[in-house]
């Protein structure tokens, strides 16, 4: 038996319109090949073959069924004959010997093993007892052919008329079509596709992981957070960069701490501290103008456009004592984690021009920065001469108010004394006027140190004058004035060093102390970014660069889905797979009817479109509905779905939902899908380094293709069955949620026994009687969509009804229902093998058949 994977398309031809075009091997491939071409497939090894014909037409048409059963393929080929209309009757010259419906006759080759017939004398597609369709109703056998285009199903009916007596039945069915009305799908496709391509105009916010690398896939997480130049030391120790940097720093420690022992009371009282600090400072600027043109030359050398290639940048900079971490290793996933990412990216339903925006943010992020286009950071890093620092603010140093009230505290603590020591009131002045003084010599050169102190001492010699009144006012004891004299002076004392402390710190940083150590901070660390960014150069270029083309690969799949969401007028040619699919391929969604023009889209148009013969009027086309006969009205109003719900054959029931809340996200969910599969072998691409603009162009011609595919899917299947490509960790919403349709109706049609007698025999009163009585001889086929069979199952369980343990569970998500295959009586069937004669014209022609065991009748 051949499995559903290995033969998944079934082909049509109709042999009552193209015999006479299939008359040879070369123009039965053709057609064949032509079919399967504009629905996308390659050549079948099993193929499968549904043939329309009449019962005459059998012995009529042996030479086509002949090359179909000698079709050159690896594997088996399957073939289902599927007859309308009556058997011919058998004359003798002008005399009837034997009524039409009375006997089949078939030639020896549709008897071999793979090969059945399907006789449905009549569609019975009449609603009333008033409609009087032909038999070969063009709207019933539209579905039924449809039906059995159904791999699945057509394999099914294949095997089961196997089992049967001469592998012949004729067929009853019920049906029910779930679908949606072609406006829904029309504007559900269109909007999918709008929401899978996203808009220039959207401005979603980076995510953390183009700016901080935490959410990237290894090793693009490594490549932006520059690991190589973060976690080890840019400067070699020993190196000249190195020792530039200790002699600046140490200079500047040196500096420090001469002003530490000048911010001291010996340093107050000593004029050594001063000069040295000076001498050190000069020292420690000479030393940062020394490392800056390190820092310069280190710019120029390390990842400029001069130098042609990492590994010369890289012996330049060590020839600074500048350590560039080893890359080894990094380069060897880029690929696959810019794989990882945009994966990540679109199954968290990103659109394709938001995911470029993320990967265009990637290449910005993790592109190496040329050393020369660090040289204006370099420039706002301004490096201060002595003469600024001689220069230095010339206005008053600080004074805190509290060493004000504390210098008036202390003089008041002091002046408490009478006649005749109350000289002993001056002592705290004068430690405010010998800290003035000596601070203004250490202080020379600032521009300042005159008016420094002026609040203190004025301040002690107010609390002096304050503590002398208060005295002789009080007339104090002399030891409670000596007691308050000692508390003055020592807090005179204290608040002298902290005032010069304070001031010393001021003129320390003035002279530009804590600058010259923010800029060497400064300096070192924009070497140790020019040493980083030289890390893995050569990788994190070519990352940059393959993140650009594939946000230009995704942007070329963006205007692909907008191409197909463009209404047909305005749909630029070309848009089929690799530019070859015809545009009336593409017609379906704004079609009245996707049922009549899901299967006959792909029928061969050069072979006289065997789908055309099913026309509902005059004007043969699948867009109109069906009307009784003699009851057609040609441009009535209308609404064309209930046109289309109202001419279906009895036996069809058709349930129009209108969409459910899931319906555009799931479509654009298969779009995502489909994007994926076909940006594969672009991955390869990347990865081999050849991700360019013809690599680009391959991938968009892919999508294109599968785009289609998706089109032609959601045509032939419905929208509850996944596309061959849909990703299987997904799970697929439900048909309430997809069509809006409840799988009830589904449950109770496959489920029941008492559908059983809702099935319609689709046979004429005439073939009634060649049927076999023994309702044990009829074999049933329960099928169902794949899609819908949890919920299906779930009713049975819920109702209490038994699970039918021969269901058939089929691809298609568009039917459901009963098929009644029922064996006709033993002699009815007659095989034999045509005898040909010449014709007056030389040819040969059939005028006779040989029947069983050769006799003639």
């Amino acid at each position: 038996m051949t499995t559903t994977e290995e033969a998944t398309a079934v082909v049509h031809l109709d042999l009552r319109t193209q015999a006479a075009q299939l008359d040879t091997a070369a123009a039965v491939r053709s057609a064949v090949a032509r079919q399967l071409g504009r629905a996308g497939l390659p050549e079948p090894d099993h193929p499968l073959f549904l043939v329309v014909d009449t019962p005459a037409g059998l012995t009529e048409h042996q030479r086509q069924y002949e090359l179909l059963a000698a079709y050159r393929a690896l594997g088996e080929v399957r073939m289902l004959v599927l007859l309308v209309g009556s058997a011919p009757g058998a004359y003798a010259g002008d005399e009837e010997l034997l009524p039409p419906d009375r006997r089949l006759v078939r030639p020896a080759v549709l008897r071999g093993s793979g090969t059945a017939l399907l006789w449905a004398g009549d569609l019975r597609s009449a609603r009333t007892a008033l409609e009087q369709p032909a038999p070969d109703d063009p709207a019933a056998l539209a579905v039924l052919v449809d039906l059995l285009s159904v791999p699945d199903v057509f394999q099914r009916v294949l095997d089961d008329l196997g089992a049967l007596p001469d592998t012949v039945a004729a067929p009853g069915v019920r049906l029910l079509e779930q679908d949606l009305p072609p406006e829904v799908r029309d504007r559900a496709w269109r909007d999918a596709l709008s929401r899978f391509a996203g808009e220039d105009s959207d401005q979603v916010p980076e995510l953390p992981a183009t700016r901080s690398g935490v959410d990237l896939p290894e090793p693009l997480r490594g490549l932006v957070a520059g690991r190589g130049g973060r976690d080890l030391r840019h400067r070699e120790t020993g190196g000249v960069a190195d020792d530039a940097y200790r002699a600046c720093a140490e200079a500047l420690d040196d500096a420090e701490e001469e002003l530490a022992g000048l911010r001291t009371v010996l340093g107050l009282l000593r004029p050594v501290h001063r000069g040295t600090f000076e001498a050190e400072l000069d020292r420690a600027h000479q030393a940062l103008v020394d490392y800056r043109e390190l820092v310069a030359g280190a710019l120029h050398s390390g990842g400029s456009s001069g130098a042609p290639s990492a590994a010369e940048a890289t012996a330049r900079l060590a020839a600074l004592g500048l350590r560039v971490p080893s890359a080894e290793g990094v380069g060897e996933r880029i690929g696959e984690g810019l794989r990882e990412f945009a994966g990540k990216l679109l199954g968290q339903g990103l659109a394709l021009r938001a995911v470029a925006r993320r990967f265009t943010a990637l290449a910005g992020r993790v592109e190496p920065v040329p050393g020369s286009a660090l040289l204006p950071r370099l420039a706002e890093l301004p490096v201060a001469d002595a003469a600024a620092r001689s220069g230095a603010a010339a206005g008053p140093l600080p004074v805190a108010p509290a060493a004000v009230l504390a210098a008036g505290a202390a003089g008041l603590l002091g002046g408490l004394w009478q006649w005749p020591f109350m000289a002993l009131a001056l002592l705290v002045p004068v430690v405010f006027q010998v800290l003035a003084a000596l601070g203004a010599t250490r202080l020379r050169g600032a521009g300042r140190p005159v008016r420094w102190a002026v609040g203190p001492r004025i301040a002690a010699v107010v609390g002096a004058a304050a503590g002398v009144t208060v005295a002789y006012a009080t007339d104090p004891p002399p030891w409670l004035s000596t007691a308050a004299a000692l508390v003055g002076i020592g807090a005179a004392a204290e608040t002298a060093r902290r005032l010069w402390r304070t001031a010393a710190d001021t003129w320390g940083a003035d002279q530009g102390t804590l600058a010259l150590r923010r800029s060497l901070a400064g300096l070192d660390a924009l070497l140790a970014e020019a040493v980083r960014e030289h890390w893995a150069a050569d990788e994190r270029l070519y990352c940059a660069d393959a993140a650009r083309s594939v946000a230009g690969m995704l942007r070329a799949t963006a205007a692909a889905a907008d191409a197909e969401a463009a209404p047909e007028p305005e749909r630029p040619a070309g848009t089929g797979p690799s530019g070859t699919e015809p545009a009336a391929a593409d017609t379906w969604l704004s079609s009245a009817s996707a049922l009549e023009t899901g299967t006959f889209a792909v029928a061969d148009d050069a072979d006289s479109d065997w789908a055309s013969a099913y026309a509902w009027d005059d004007e043969p086309s699948w867009d109109e509905p069906a009307a009784p006969a003699g009851e057609r009205q040609p441009d009535g109003p209308g609404d064309p779905w209930e046109d289309r719900a109202a001419g279906a054959p009895r036996w069809l029931d058709r349930e129009s939902g209108e969409g459910g809340p899931e319906l555009v996200a799931t479509l654009a969910g298969d779009l995502t899908d489909a994007a994926m599969v076909a940006m594969a072998p672009y991955w390869g691409a990347v990865e081999r380094g050849q991700a360019g603009a013809l690599a680009v162009r391959r991938t968009e011609e892919r999508v294109r293709e599968l785009l289609s595919a998706a089109r032609r899917h959601l045509r032939t299947n419905g929208v509850l069955a996944a596309p061959p490509f849909a990703a299987g960790h997904r799970a697929r919403a439900t048909s309430a949620n997809l069509l809006g349709t409840d799988p009830q109706r589904v449950a109770e049609l496959v489920g029941a026994e008492a559908d059983r007698r809702a099935v319609v025999q689709l046979s004429s009163p005439e073939q009634g009687t060649l049927l076999n009585r023994d309702p044990a001889a009829a074999v049933w086929l329960r099928f169902a969509p794949e899609a819908v069979r949890g919920e299906v199952e779930k009713a049975w369980r819920t109702g209490g009804t038994g699970q039918p343990a021969d269901a058939l569970w089929t691809s298609s998500g568009r039917y459901a229902g009963l098929i009644r295959l029922t064996p006709l009586r033993m002699g009815v069937v007659d095989t034999v093998r045509p005898r040909e004669s010449p014709g007056a014209d030389g040819s040969s022609q059939v005028d006779a058949y040989e029947g069983r065991d050769g006799d003639l009748w």
